[in-house]
């Protein structure tokens, strides 16, 4: 509803404030979704899948973004008045079919045994794990971190009046355990590398970046701002069938690599053009080109799909939620 609201309200926006007003209301929807949709998947996936199941949401964002661009393409030829509102309003379609998508969707059987219903989160976990056996591992787990004896086995089971997550801020921020600081750290430097990457920049300023380079042309700029689209969607794709395979350190440090050498050629080619402004370096504007796909090719399959999984995994599953919203 939320991402409903936010992209009807910037459609039809009539001028600055509105449009920031409707801008402001889809950022709390993706506030949400970064929080709910890790955790989520967490807790329902088997544990031999639950890197590639959990890397999905940024699979998705990557591929929203390239759908930006191909809608970029689609309205260009409109009015200029009516193509950026239409570009805008295109995303309330996503959100209908998100809302009866989740229609069908288990409730998380962490939730559902925080709650004493220990019956439904039994039937949950039987259809969402690989084997009975794990599916009552996860549920001994589940009991352990939420404080209801091993012994219960009733559908519904009487559970103390406390507020949810009572205690889980205390032991996160105040008094916790000793592990649990390193983990807090360990999340929070994670998504800090993150965001200073540059990644952003060289998403959401990629035409600026690819025009210094010396493509100068509308349709140029956005066929280029489309590739960087496309790449980083096939390399979202591919980071999720090696996540389970290779782990999450060896992607991560040969992301990391891969980002210093593309952004040290991105350098090295803008100055050589930006020296020879009088004449147009073929060479070089492929240079930068190939520089900004590999970079962000490079901080896909690592540090911008494992940030999340990684963060999802250290987390006990009692803080996990709370741990998540701290990042988010």
């Amino acid at each position: 509803m939320i991402f409903f609201i936010g992209a009807l309200t910037m459609g039809f926006t009539t001028n600055y404030a509105f449009l920031m007003v409707g801008r402001f209301i889809k950022g709390i929807g993706v506030g949400y979704a970064l929080m709910i949709a890790p955790v989520y998947t967490a807790e329902v996936s088997p544990a031999s899948s639950r890197g590639f199941l959990t890397s999905f949401p940024e699979v998705f964002v990557n591929g929203g973004i390239l759908l930006g661009y191909v809608s970029n393409m689609a309205f260009v030829g409109l009015p200029k008045h009516i193509n950026w509102k239409l570009m805008l309003e295109v995303g309330a379609i996503p959100s209908v079919i998100l809302a009866i998508s989740v229609l069908t969707m288990p409730e998380s059987p962490w939730w559902l045994v925080m709650q004493g219903r220990l019956g439904e989160a039994k039937h949950v976990l039987d259809k969402t794990s690989e084997s009975k056996q794990e599916a009552e591992i996860h549920l001994s787990d589940i009991k352990d971190g939420t404080g209801i004896p091993q012994h219960c086995i009733d559908n519904i089971v009487p559970i103390p009046k406390r507020s949810p997550g009572e205690g889980v801020w205390k032991e996160l921020l105040f008094r916790p355990s000793p592990p649990v600081p390193r983990i807090v750290i360990d999340a929070m430097a994670i998504h800090f590398f993150q965001q200073a990457s540059g990644v952003n920049i060289a998403v959401l300023c990629s035409p600026n970046i690819l025009e210094m380079a010396g493509i100068k042309s509308k349709n140029g700029l956005l066929c280029a701002t489309m590739a960087v689209g496309f790449t980083k969607t096939v390399f979202i794709l591919l980071a999720t069938f090696l996540v389970d395979r290779f782990g999450r350190r060896p992607l991560l440090l040969t992301s990391t690599i891969g980002m210093i050498l593309s952004l040290l050629e991105l350098g090295t080619g803008l100055t050589i053009i930006d020296h020879n402004s009088d004449k147009k370096l073929i060479g070089m504007i492929a240079l930068c080109i190939m520089a900004v796909l590999t970079f962000v090719a490079s901080f896909l399959i690592g540090l911008g799909l494992i940030t999340w999984v990684y963060s999802a995994e250290i987390f006990p599953l009692r803080l996990r939620a709370q741990g998540m919203s701290l990042l988010s």
